[in-house]
């Protein structure tokens, strides 16, 4: 499969890996920042943005997409690498640690999530997804746009500036309705296999962020946070499900001085 990659800087790799309906571009806020110290790499994941987009639910699963990543940083010589991954790229950067630990010497895990631990409640989630798949495909991505930007999830977005709100948009719009339909059936956490039980295989130092107005994420978080021995929970008070974009400043932040913490020697 084919990424779309965006690299900038010198230095220790960072490897970030943005949200459902996200691109590369999710990270213009930090990677600047991070590029006067970091390589940094930033795909558009699969059926995002540029890369991409095969119909497949099957090429989504978060096992086959660490196997790309992981070929992506060999190829770049870019190992070790931090990961830093945003809701679904936070799922994917704890598979990919799990799959590939000899790849990742840190994590940066916001708004993340283990996976679905009840069988029964998977269920009912990956019917949920496939709904909303279906919907994708039957009205287009700027009518699923619409939906989403709606959802509970995201009301802390309303304190934006208008502009912020705008390129996030944007960015959603760039996507096709077959990839996102694709990485619902493929990469969501109702097709997950559940990952509460190898947490603790992870032994690099592990960051974990979560906003204070997202209650579900919160609990989600200190699930992640608590099962990774290494890990630290940090909360930013005046952001909900997304950090990175409510509160950009104390989110570079926890990240910047966390990554001087955990890679002195790099």
């Amino acid at each position: 499969m084919s990424l779309n990659v965006s690299t900038t800087g010198a230095g220790p790799a960072l490897l970030l890996l943005h949200g459902f309906t996200g691109t590369a571009r999710s990270w213009s806020l930090q990677a600047e920042s991070w590029a006067g110290h970091h390589r940094v790499i930033a795909p558009d994941l699969l059926g995002h943005g540029g890369s991409d987009a095969p119909t497949d639910p099957a090429a989504y699963q978060l096992e086959r997409q660490a196997e790309t990543l992981a070929e992506l940083l060999r190829l770049l010589e870019a190992v070790p690498a931090t990961a830093v991954g945003y809701s679904m790229g936070a799922r994917l950067a704890l598979v990919l640690a799990l799959e590939h630990p000899e790849l990742i010497d840190a994590l940066v895990l916001e708004s993340p999530s283990a996976g679905i631990a009840d069988a029964l409640d998977r269920t009912a989630r990956a019917a949920a997804d496939e709904n909303l798949a279906s919907e994708i495909e039957r009205d287009g991505v700027a009518a699923f746009v619409d939906r989403w930007e709606a959802l509970p999830l995201f009301a802390s977005h309303a304190a934006l500036p208008e502009s912020t709100r705008a390129a996030q948009r944007q960015e959603r719009l760039r996507s096709t309705a077959d990839g996102l339909a694709a990485s619902l059936r493929g990469a969501g956490q109702g097709q997950m296999a559940p990952l509460h039980e190898r947490l603790g295989e992870i032994d690099v130092p592990a960051l974990v962020i979560a906003g204070r107005r997202d209650e579900v994420g919160m609990a989600r978080a200190r699930v992640v946070a608590g099962g990774i021995p290494s890990a630290r929970l940090e909360t930013i008070d005046d952001a909900g499900h997304t950090p990175h974009l409510e509160a950009p400043a104390p989110y570079a932040r926890l990240i910047t001085d966390f990554l001087a913490a955990s890679q002195p020697t790099r």
